[in-house]
């Protein structure tokens, strides 16, 4: 029997939505997904991934002393009106407990804390910022501000703010689980995370509420079920209720439609050509990156590889020189495109082979 088509999204009150396979980076549904909108706090889910980038390159260490300054104090502190981590005014304390501070409980004293700390100044920080999105292909966002605090030219849309939710969680996990903390007590105050879901649904795991008046209410979620991670964005939503609302909606529809499958893992060969003119009769093709796709659950065994190879391979060959292209289609649709590469090398034959292969190259074309 063929499967049942899938059913419409559920469709989240908001300016624009997004719900995204991390593993394959399919994009299963949306609306206004590249509108460049103030973030709010979601802000911060950069602010960490520049964090833990710079420990990972060794420029700053998780026992760092963070001095809560009198700027972040006065920026971000408790007079503000925003969020604040209250971490006491000039007084220090270890950078991983900053952070968080500034991850559970969305504090932009912390946050500007630590940007000082990590470059000097919030305004140096956020080039850093700035820079890490070019690198992640977060082509329509720019960061003004450690914060996501309304700013003029501080934008991004759903679809890198999805990006950067997977980027944290794929490249530097240890910093993603901060977001999965419930609460976090600094001095006296204790403070819950805003992302209500962490209450709701055991396989939430994150990421990111922001809200100011500008922004409306934003929820960055991500959520893991078995194998399968999936992530949405909710941006310029009515309320904290909404969000977290139309968030599991969004993820609850996706996890119950779509599968996602590996189908070439990088190094395995593909497909193995006939080689002339080679000290080796044959080469092994393959990809250079896990191929992924992500389908409508019960329509795996409906996707159909296609190769494109030339028909005449003549050595030599260099390792990883593209030979071909493989694509993986569903009904009219091409769901992933790879250059087929060659495994190993293949060398070219001696005189006396390279003559007997032009003979039979001759012979064969008749």
């Amino acid at each position: 029997a063929e499967p049942a088509p899938v059913p419409p999204p559920p469709e989240p009150v908001g300016e624009a939505w997004i719900l995204v396979d991390a593993a394959s980076g399919k994009v299963l549904a949306g609306e206004n997904i590249d509108e460049p909108l103030p973030p709010a706090s979601i802000t911060k889910v950069m602010t960490s991934y520049v964090i833990a980038a710079e420990m990972a390159a060794g420029k700053i260490s998780p026992d760092d002393q963070v001095r809560m300054s009198e700027n972040a104090w006065r920026k971000g502190g408790a007079s503000t009106d925003g969020s604040y981590s209250g971490f006491e005014v000039n007084q220090s304390a270890p950078l991983v407990e900053m952070e968080k501070g500034m991850v559970v409980q969305s504090g932009n004293d912390a946050a500007i804390a630590l940007a000082e700390h990590v470059a000097g100044s919030e305004q140096a920080f956020a080039a850093l910022m700035n820079q890490y999105a070019q690198r992640l292909g977060l082509t329509n966002t720019h960061f003004a501000n450690a914060t996501g605090l309304p700013d003029e030219g501080h934008v991004s849309t759903a679809r890198d703010l999805a990006m950067l939710g997977i980027a944290l969680a794929r490249d530097y996990p240890e910093a993603y689980s901060y977001n999965a903390i419930k609460e976090f007590t600094v001095g006296s105050i204790t403070q819950p995370n805003r992302n209500v879901l962490l209450w709701r649904d055991s396989s939430v795991d994150g990421i990111k509420t922001g809200h100011t008046s500008a922004a409306g209410y934003c929820l960055l979620a991500s959520a893991k079920r078995g194998d399968q991670r999936l992530v949405s964005v909710v941006l310029g939503s009515t309320s904290e209720r909404q969000r977290a609302d139309d968030s599991q909606a969004l993820l609850n529809w996706g996890f119950r439609f779509f599968e996602t499958h590996g189908l070439y893992e990088p190094g395995t060969a593909v497909a193995t050509q006939r080689v002339w003119k080679g000290q080796a009769d044959e080469i092994s093709l393959g990809v250079e990156s896990p191929v992924l796709v992500t389908v409508p659950r019960g329509r795996y065994e409906q996707l159909q590889p296609m190769m494109d190879v030339p028909s005449v391979l003549v050595a030599p060959f260099e390792q990883g020189q593209q030979v071909g292209t493989v694509r993986v289609m569903l009904d009219d649709e091409v769901l992933a495109e790879r250059p087929l590469v060659a495994l190993e090398p293949v060398e070219r034959a001696g005189f006396f082979k390279r003559i007997w292969h032009e003979i039979l190259m001759w012979w064969e074309s008749l």
